[in-house]
């Protein structure tokens, strides 16, 4: 009988049903990465979404044979280590091909048509003292016409491009950093920073894309142009971004993710005089998780182990 271990039930809400073969569950509502060894120990099957699987820990548990990431994101699991020891490693894939595309579109629209500012003249009186029926304190942006650029053309790309186009956006998805040659339907890195409007980031954190975003790659975008980062925040250079907002190289930015989540009390992004600004919108890492979506999601948890103790795993990264 397989034991399996949720290390971070509380992570999910979705009606994550049992797998159809005999098996011992175990959960936790969430673990510290100072639980991990003791809290796997003995078991077959691990489920972590965020909690770290390092190497030591992976050394420390003779007896696992899968690890199972309630995510797309596999950064927090050391996947070389499993491959030496033989552990499949699965994860979760297009079950936010739609939320997170609305998401990215909430924080576009909301930054482009200044709804923070237009939010904050109403709670100030503003129009209440307007001698005419509209104002124009604040400036306004259309997203028909303007040119948007994808770094990262997966299941979440993809899907913020097929809003893009329905908006009339023009779409230019970037190739690698540094590639010396360029793949049809792409455009150079470096011209897409130049050329659009706004740019979203769909890429795993690796160690090609840590940083990837850093201050040349700001100071290279147009003065006028929006980043939002549903991916990862160690994609971008969160010291850098601070002086982009403050100084004026970028227009705005719209961030679902930090490097460190939660963020403690003295993390620079949620600094309250930053978090006052109109033009930065910051959301708690909520972007792929609409009930449609966490449902989506735990359904494909619950079939890729059950691929494995089938012997046919599936969604492999390991």
């Amino acid at each position: 009988m397989m034991r399996i271990v949720q290390l971070e039930g509380e992570s999910l809400i979705a009606d994550l049903r049992r797998p159809a073969f005999a098996h011992e569950w175990i959960e936790h509502p969430k673990s510290a990465p100072a639980d991990v060894i003791e809290r796997l120990a003995g078991a077959d099957i691990a489920i972590t979404n965020k909690v770290p699987i390092p190497a030591a820990a992976v050394d420390a548990l003779p007896q696992l044979k899968m690890i199972a990431i309630s995510a797309t994101g596999t950064n927090n699991v050391d996947l070389d280590a499993c491959r030496q020891r033989g552990i499949v490693v699965s994860n979760i894939r297009g079950y936010a091909e739609h939320t997170v595309p609305e998401h990215v579109f909430a924080l576009l629209l909301a930054l482009s048509r200044n709804l923070i500012a237009w939010r904050e003249t109403l709670l100030a009186g503003g129009w209440q003292r307007a001698e005419q029926f509209c104002l124009f304190d604040h400036p306004i942006r259309d997203l028909h016409g303007a040119t948007l650029g994808l770094i990262g053309s997966g299941s979440l790309g993809n899907g913020v491009a097929r809003l893009a186009e329905a908006f009339g956006m023009r779409v230019l998805r970037a190739e690698h950093r540094g590639a010396t040659q360029v793949r049809p339907g792409y455009t150079a890195f470096a011209e897409v920073l130049k050329a659009a409007d706004a740019i979203s980031l769909h890429c795993p954190l690796n160690d090609a894309t840590r940083g990837l975003i850093g201050e040349a790659e700001l100071q290279a975008m147009q003065r006028s142009a929006l980043l939002i980062n549903t991916a990862r925040g160690g994609i971008v250079d969160e010291t850098a971004l601070i002086r982009a907002l403050r100084e004026g190289w970028i227009a705005g930015a719209g961030f679902d993710v930090l490097t460190a989540e939660p963020p403690p009390a003295d993390h620079p992004l949620v600094d309250p005089a930053l978090l006052a600004l109109p033009n930065f919108l910051l959301t708690p890492h909520v972007a792929w998780a609409s009930r449609p979506a966490m449902q989506t999601l735990a359904d494909q948890l619950i079939a890729n182990i059950e691929a494995f103790a089938a012997g046919r795993p599936q969604n492999r990264v390991a």
